[in-house]
């Protein structure tokens, strides 16, 4: 469930997330520790206060009109250099041998809340998506290879001191293989 709501909270906010942030609020204690949830709670009262078409506009200028903060992950890595059309079909093949088939288009407008219509692989949301489908070890195995690209991408965040900074923390805190002693 982890994965799934970052997966939700990190694409664009359309209107029924506002319809349903009660819910999301009650699956917050699933598979989650009481620091990611005390994140999590924080970003849910951040959206919760403002209207809808704030929210997006705060969207658009973040991920969309900012490259430095480009949820499209390839991105950080090539920019639009040749080498990223490769990475991205590689990262295309390997959702297909776990049976993801990127939607090309929506069928309808259910289709179109999934972060899988009409997203390249390495769009964040739709990764979370996927990681959401796996095991917790091999979820943090497939994010492992992106930790980097994840903390810079916080990094580039935090400096625009975005609210959506911790919740790319949180993210790459999954990423981590090895965890440090406490």
């Amino acid at each position: 469930m982890f994965y799934a709501l970052l997966s939700k909270l990190l694409d664009y906010p359309v209107d029924d997330l506002y319809t349903a942030l009660p819910e999301l609020r009650t699956a917050l204690g699933q598979g989650c520790s009481a620091e990611e949830r005390r994140v999590l709670e924080g970003f849910l009262d951040h959206l919760a206060g403002m209207e809808p078409t704030e929210a997006q506009a705060l969207y658009v200028q973040t991920f969309d009109l900012t490259p430095q903060h480009a949820l499209h992950l390839t991105h950080h890595l090539f920019g639009d250099d040749k080498n990223r059309g490769p990475a991205l079909i590689d990262l295309a093949e390997f959702y297909k041998e776990y049976g993801l088939e990127l939607a090309i288009g929506a069928a309808n407008d259910e289709d179109a809340q999934s972060p899988a219509v009409n997203e390249l692989p390495d769009y964040l949301p739709l990764m979370l998506e996927f990681a959401a489908q796996l095991e917790p070890e091999e979820a943090r195995m497939f994010l492992s290879q992106w930790s980097k690209v994840l903390g810079q991408l916080a990094a580039n965040l935090e400096a625009a001191q975005s609210p959506y900074a911790p919740l790319i923390r949180l993210v790459e805190g999954r990423s981590q293989l090895i965890k440090a002693a406490a």
